[in-house]
This record gives C-alpha cells, structure tokens and sequence, in this order.
C-alpha cells in the first residue's frame, strides 16, 4: 500500500483565494490547516504594493511548503493591477503591432510587476483562438483564428515572464474559441470534432508541450469528443487520455476557478474538486469562498482515506507538485518590499510600453491600409 494520503499532503492539490486586504485570525487557521500549494488573489485584496507584497508574505509564513503566489494578469479586461500600476495592454493590442520583441517584451513587463509585487505564478497568456463564435466572451483576450500565431504569441509573452522569473500557464485547455457562453456563469457547449480540435484548438499544446510550465482546464463541454455533458474540467478523457498521453504534456494540470458557474451546474464544489483530480488534474483552483475551500479539502482527505486508488491518484499528483516546486528557481526568490520609487519605475516601464504598443499598432493599421488600396 503507498504512503497514505494525509490531511496535510492533500493541501498541496489547491490554490485558493479569499476575501480581504491583510491577514486575518480566520485566514491564517485556514492556510495552517488546508497547508494549500498556493494562493491566488484579485483585485480585491490589492491596494497597493507594499500591502500586497506583505499580504502574500504572510501567507507564506504560515504555510511550511514554498507557496504558488498566484494572479490572473493578461492585460486589458483582465488586470488586478490597474490601480497600482496603470493599465496594461491587452494581448490582442500587443499581437497587433505584429512585433515579436513586443510580444516577449509585454510578458517582462508584467512579469517584473508581477515579481516585484511577490507573485511567482501569472495564470497568463491566454491560448484560445479568436474564433467569431466566442468575440462577445473573449474580446481582446483572444486575439487570432491562427493557432501558428497564437504561438509566436504565447512564446514570446512566456520568456518574457520567465526572464522576470514568473511561471506562466496556458489557458483555456481545449480551447474556448467557439465557446458562445460565458464558463463563469454558463456551461458552454462546443459542437466540434476532435479532427477540428485537433487541427486548431489543440495546436497551441501540442506545439509548446514542453514549455508550458502550467496548463489551465476549462469548463466547457465537447460532446461529440466526450459523449457526454461533463466540462473538460472533470473528464478524464481530456485531462489524462489528450492533454498527457495523446499531446505528451508533462507540465502541472490545473482546473480553473471551481466556484465558476460552468462546473458547479455539474457537480457541487467539493464533488467538483474529487472528479478533477481523479480525471488526472493536479492543482485544483478554488478562488473566492472560505466554505468552498474546506468543503473541497475535506472531500479530497476522505476520499483518499477511504479510496485506495484515489489516494494513489492523490499521491502521484502530490508527488508532481512536489517536484515541481523543488526544480523551480522562482519559488526560492524573496524578492523585498518593492520601494515606491521602484514601482514608481515599473509604472513609468509600463506607461512606455503601452505608448510603444500604441503606436506600433497605429504603423501596422495604416501599413495594412495602404497595402489593401
């Protein structure tokens, strides 16, 4: 029999968020309890820097593992930074310039920011393609119908990252282009073959299979793949058979937000945490609500204890974290308490890069204009 999933050891399959500003009597039981893999916050816990760098600090000292400090920052609509930094550009603004430094040099500035502020993990770039179906949920998240282009993107934007040492992840795992529903809210349900998947969607992992540190798994539905109603979040069939076996994917697999509307119309939250990490997934993703997270734990730690094969599915995902966060150089940075003229700096970097991207955007409209004359 293998070495029995703990309590303890369970913790390390999540990433949660929670409500508020600085630690809380409440929070630090949890985080000493849950000991989760990491923490994801949003705007709502950032005010400012110095806050939020002290924030995930004292995160970390409650928990024995080095932690994932996690965000969603891509530019544009999605950006927890905006009011400590400015705005940054979207992804569809910085692939319109057409510019490949541009691309690597959107995913340094938001990776120094990012580090600066004492995050490790940017749940970033986004990987969907911009198919016409999805322009009203994606908007300029999405930027190419191309997936060739969406690579040199997302290439380019993840060095950027790593050489602000932040670990980037791809995201949404199939692929939510001819999503017409929002997962936050809604079950999208894509009506697409795997020989079209495989051929569009799919191209971005199999290409950068080995240089996707983490790969994010949507909560849409593809039924004539599937031949059934589940998001790809809880089936296997994605999680295991494509993304692992079928692709070679060998990076950390990881739900997005369990608490969104498309999974929870599936299973209640602690069912959905149990199926994702039994259909293969590592890092089960819950964002927002306290009761969630220990719901979640408290499932996954029964059903280790009374499910032999689930405590091994456990283990071997445990086991991956692990391994992971021993080999990765940016989970050993303490970077100090960012100054304010350091941010000063870094806002001042951001504010010419989006100036740059601007006008770059500008040449390369008018270029294409006057080609099409």
């Amino acid at each position: 029999m293998p070495r029995l999933a703990s309590a303890e050891n369970v913790g390390q399959l999540l990433i949660i968020g929670f409500d508020g500003a600085e630690m809380s009597p409440r929070l630090a039981e949890l985080l000493t309890r849950v000991q989760p893999a990491g923490v994801i916050l949003f705007a709502r816990n950032i005010v400012n820097a110095q806050q939020t760098h002290k924030l995930l600090k004292d995160c970390q000292a409650n928990v024995r593992e080095p932690l994932f400090t996690c965000v969603d920052l891509e530019g544009g609509r999605v950006d927890r930074f905006r009011n400590v930094t400015g705005p940054a550009p979207s992804a569809a603004d910085a692939f319109s310039t057409g510019d490949r430094k541009l691309f690597r040099k959107h995913g340094a500035v938001i990776g120094k920011i990012c580090s600066a502020l004492g995050f490790n993990v940017d749940f970033a770039p986004v990987l969907d393609l911009a198919f016409p179906a999805s322009r009203s949920v994606m908007s300029s998240r999405a930027f190419s119908i191309d997936p060739k282009a969406v690579v040199r993107y997302a290439r380019e934007f993840l060095a950027g990252l790593r050489s602000a040492g932040v670990i980037g992840a791809g995201k949404h795992f199939p692929g939510l282009g001819e999503g017409d529903l929002d997962s936050h809210h809604d079950l999208p349900v894509i009506q697409k073959s795997f020989k079209r998947l495989w051929e569009e969607d799919l191209v971005p992992y199999r290409v950068m299979k080995r240089e996707l540190p983490m790969a994010l798994v949507s909560h849409a539905n593809y039924p004539v793949v599937t031949r059934d109603r589940v998001p790809a979040s809880l089936s296997k069939k994605w999680i295991t058979d494509v993304l692992p076996r079928r692709i070679g994917y060998r990076g950390l697999i990881v739900s997005d937000d369990l608490e969104m509307g498309g999974v929870l119309k599936a299973a209640p939250i602690e069912e959905a945490a149990v199926e994702f990490v039994r259909a293969g997934g590592d890092l089960c993703l819950i964002c927002h609500q306290q009761e969630y997270v220990e719901r979640a734990y408290e499932k996954l730690v029964r059903a280790a204890e009374r499910d032999l094969r689930f405590c091994r599915r456990v283990l071997e995902s445990v086991k991956r974290v692990e391994l992971f966060k021993r080999k990765s150089g940016e989970l050993k940075r303490r970077p100090a308490s960012p100054s304010p003229e350091k941010i000063s700096r870094l806002s001042t970097q951001l504010w010419e890069f989006s100036e740059q991207v601007r006008l770059q955007k500008l040449l390369a409209t008018s270029a294409g204009a006057g080609q099409s004359q």
